[in-house]
Parts: structure tokens; sequence; C-alpha cells
């Protein structure tokens, strides 16, 4: 029986494509690996999520689910997957997306199939909202967290408009408070009233101020959807070059160079939740075995 092992990266937003159905992601290098094991227990696919066992496994087992109905196997095949990672889940941090992205790779390989990145990308996008993890399949995180870099799309016509590298050499910070918030219980219509507000952020983004676009985002989200922006605010006056809500929270993201670093850990200790380090990722998505 088939088995393959593959990972995908984390992604932080730097425009929720919420409100207005565009959003726009920077990769990360937190990442999550997935192992799938094809079994004979047809119809049967076991999901375990080792980082985080209390989790229901909803997702991963429809992503292996969806692959094998692709391929009109689902009478042929049961399966088992693990998937591990360092990255919080339900907390703004693109779990869901990375997640779909490492299992459905995963499940293609050990299948002794392929596919085109689109291909396993749309997948995985159907696969969350059908899992009711998003709003709007989160094609944006999809994306970024498949190609890395800089990602802009527009999540309702599933379509890329515009990829960046990022040779800065910076750092990112996540402030990471205990509680989990699921962007399926998020305020959709006070996200929406914010719409012409998102747009500008967009627009900055598509023009390549990525970081001004990430901020103003951030302050627009947190605002709608109550969480403190102060703790974007004090990131920035510490030296951060971008501070802001990540996709629906409560975690905050800071872009910040390596000689700041240590003065936003500072005025972050103040606050109760856990701070997580990582670097821009550029590497795409792939099998590992």
């Amino acid at each position: 029986m088939g088995k393959a092992e593959a990972i995908s990266h984390g992604a932080a937003t730097i425009v929720n494509a919420i409100a207005t159905g565009k959003g726009a992601a920077v990769g990360v290098d937190l990442w999550t690996k997935a192992r799938v094991q094809l079994t004979d227990k047809l119809g049967t696919i076991e999901g375990n999520i080792t980082s985080d066992p209390a989790e229901k496994p909803v997702l991963i087992e429809k992503a292996v689910s969806n692959v094998l109905e692709h391929f009109n196997l689902k009478e042929k095949f049961g399966a088992k997957v693990d998937t591990w990672s360092n990255i919080p889940i339900a907390r703004g941090l693109k779990s869901s997306s990375v997640a779909a992205n490492a299992v459905t790779l995963a499940t293609v390989a050990a299948l002794n199939k392929t596919l085109d990145d689109l291909e396993i990308l749309n997948l995985g996008v159907d696969v969350a909202i059908e899992a009711k993890v998003t709003i709007t399949g989160a094609f944006d995180d999809a994306c970024t967290s498949y190609f890395g870099g800089v990602v802009i799309t527009d999540n309702l016509k599933r379509k890329i408009v515009k990829r960046f590298k990022v040779d800065e050499a910076l750092t990112v910070l996540f402030y990471v408070p205990a509680k989990k918030v699921y962007t399926s219980s998020s305020d959709v219509k006070r996200m929406r009233t914010m719409a012409s507000l998102v747009k500008i952020a967009y627009k900055q983004a598509v023009e390549g101020n990525f970081w001004s676009a990430l901020t103003l985002n951030g302050l627009i989200y947190s605002s709608a959807l109550g969480h403190n922006p102060s703790i974007a605010i004090d990131a920035l006056e510490a030296g951060a070059l971008a501070a802001g809500l990540s996709g629906t929270g409560p975690a905050v993201t800071a872009i910040v160079s390596e000689e700041k670093m240590d003065s936003v850990k500072d005025v972050w200790q103040m606050y109760e939740g856990d701070i997580l380090q990582a670097s821009l990722n550029h590497e795409k998505a792939k099998v590992v075995g």
C-alpha cells in the first residue's frame, strides 16, 4: 500500500479577504507535515492531529477523501493520516490551509499520481470550505502556504493576481494568545462593513507596499472584531516595520528587522500569551518521503 509524507509552510495575513473577497499573505517558515498511509479498509479514513490531539481531524480526513474521489479510488482504498505541526490552531495563523496543502500533496503522492499546483490548491480550498474552517475558501492563504513569498489573490475567482519575492532579511514575530478563535464563528457582517477601507489596504499590497497594507488591514479588522489594537501599535512603537492582526485573530503579526527584534519581544512580554518567532519563507510545499 502506498505511503507518502509532505510538508507545507505557514503564512501571515497581509490583507484578510473576508471583507472584499480579495486577499494577500506572506509565507513564513512555520510548517505542517502530513503522512498518509493507504489501507485496504475501504471508505475508512482515520485522521490524527498529533500536535493538538484535542482538535477534530475533520479537515484532514476530508482532504484524503476528496483526493480519492478525484481519482475515482474511493472504492479501492482507505487511509490513515497523521499530521504534526508547529503552527498553533485557531489563532489566525493559517493552520487549516497549511494542513489541507500538506495532506492533499501527501495523498496524491501515496497514490503515485500527479496533479499540477493549482489542482492541488483547489482540492485543498474545496476541503477547507466543506470542513467549514474558512469563509472565503482562503485561496490567498493556500497559495502563500504552497508557494511561499508574497501572494496576492482574488479568492472568489481563485486567481493569483501577483506574486512577489521579499529579499530583505526580516524576522516575523507572532503574539499568540492562549484563547482559540475559529474563523467560522467570526462576525462576517461586521467585517464586510469595512470593505471600502480594506480595498485601500489591498491596493497598497498590489502596488508592493505590503508592510503598510499589513498594518492598515490589521487595524481595520481589529476594530471590526473587537481585538485590542494596542498589541500591534506597541510593536510599531518598538520599531516593527509592520504589525497587525493575522486572519481573524487573535494572533498579531509583527515584521521586524534583526536589530528591533528584542525591543518588540520586550513590549509583548507585558501581554499574556506566547511569542513565536519565524523567518520569511520562499520554499514551495513538497513531498518529503
